[in-house]
């Protein structure tokens, strides 16, 4: 298993910072792995919407589907699966005023053979961890409208 958590504060209030992550598509502007993300549902966001990612890894391309399991004022949670791995992104919010802290909690657990491959992913996705303290805060910033 793999265990990621990175906490950033984005210059946007709360309500709009999580409106903006709760639509999983939006991942493409500050998730640096993900090449391709695709709402599978429609009518409005809610516990049970689903998409389809496709992210790459060290060059390798990977599809899972990921479903919001988890939407409050302060907190999202999606889980995506494959027959490979179940990756669950846990995203919870603080209020700070015109500001949000965000800490973002990326876990993801190996089926079969691929659990092998954990302490080079980690290492991996400590890297992706890195990129995402940076990419995130910077796509909200140009997204969302400020306070």
């Amino acid at each position: 298993m793999v265990h990621v958590v990175r906490s950033m504060t984005v210059n946007r209030p709360l309500g709009p910072v999580v409106a903006y992550l709760a639509d999983f598509s939006n991942a493409l502007e500050w998730d640096p792995g993900t090449r391709e993300c695709t709402r599978q549902d429609h009518g409005p966001l809610q516990v049970g919407s689903l998409w389809h990612n496709v992210s790459e890894l060290r060059g390798r391309r990977t599809s899972l589907t990921y479903r919001l399991t988890r939407m409050d004022s302060d907190r999202l949670t999606f889980v995506g699966s494959n027959d490979t791995a179940t990756s669950t992104d846990d995203l919870t919010f603080k209020d700070h005023g015109a500001a949000t802290l965000v800490v973002y909690e990326a876990t993801v657990t190996f089926n079969g053979l691929a659990k092998l491959a954990d302490p080079f992913m980690r290492r991996v996705f400590e890297g992706l961890g890195d990129e995402l303290a940076r990419s995130l805060p910077a796509a909200v910033e140009a997204r969302v409208t400020p306070a």
